[in-house]
């Protein structure tokens, strides 16, 4: 299925119209104050490093799609094209003080491909529906140290929004209660840049937002950005989290 050149151009036509009632992540404009307030950190291991919740959006999907490699349609097998990046997340207690690791958590990521389209969902402006695909879409599980891999592909942009991963955490405490965390992890806007440059990334306009721009992004995504570092053709990126459990 191809949705870059049809999209594209109907983005262009709505511009930024399209932004005064919301965004497309169904967002109300930057004077919303649903966002939580900025996580105190005063634990000294980085790893039980507090983040900052951010909205959900209109396009996470419960899957149930455990897998690693979340890059194809599992119906298709289909891939999505572009850069490599393999994720890992660190899930660790933030009320302990050894920073003990949170084994058994469920990560959920979701995120567009390179030109801007989430799979399985009907976008809240009709720019395009992609329901019955399910590619970019995951989730893994904590192993003994909190730890969790995913290998996807850098995220394309779409107007409004800095460019930016979703991500979900569940864990059930001592006392067989669940809890959630949502948040949204950003990128280096230089580096966007250049492999914005390339194909399948690449189109006739100017990507509208960068992180500073981003009002979501403005909400404590400085502590959000990952580090990447280059290995190959493609990029990994290490993301330690401290919940309270």
């Amino acid at each position: 299925m191809t949705f870059n050149i049809t999209r594209r151009q109907t983005l262009s036509i709505l511009g930024a119209s399209l932004l005064t009632a919301c965004t497309r992540d169904g967002m109300p404009p930057p004077n919303d104050t649903q966002s939580s307030p900025l996580p105190d950190n005063s634990h000294t291991n980085p790893q039980c490093y507090a983040r900052a919740q951010q909205t959900e959006g209109p396009y996470f999907v419960d899957e149930q799609l455990n897998r690693t490699d979340i890059r194809n349609d599992p119906a298709t097998g289909k891939i999505s094209a572009g850069v490599p990046l393999t994720l890992n997340f660190t899930i660790s207690n933030i009320n302990d003080m050894n920073c003990n690791a949170i084994t058994d958590a469920i990560i959920d990521i979701w995120h567009c491909d390179a030109t801007g389209v989430y799979s399985d969902v009907k976008d809240n402006n009709g720019l395009f529906n992609t329901k019955g695909v399910k590619f970019l879409r995951g989730l893994q599980k904590t192993d003994a140290n909190g730890h969790a891999q995913f290998t996807t592909i850098y995220p394309g942009w779409y107007q409004g929004r800095a460019v930016h991963i979703h991500f979900k955490i569940r864990w059930t405490d001592a006392n067989n209660k669940t809890h959630s965390f949502t948040s949204q992890l950003y990128f280096n806007d230089a580096l966007s840049d250049t492999i914005f440059k390339n194909a399948p990334y690449n189109t006739s306009r100017q990507r509208d937002t960068r992180n500073a721009q981003d009002f979501i992004f403005q909400r404590g995504g400085q502590d959000l950005l990952l580090n990447l570092t280059q290995e190959g053709a493609g990029y990994t990126a290490n993301f330690s989290i401290g919940l309270s459990v």
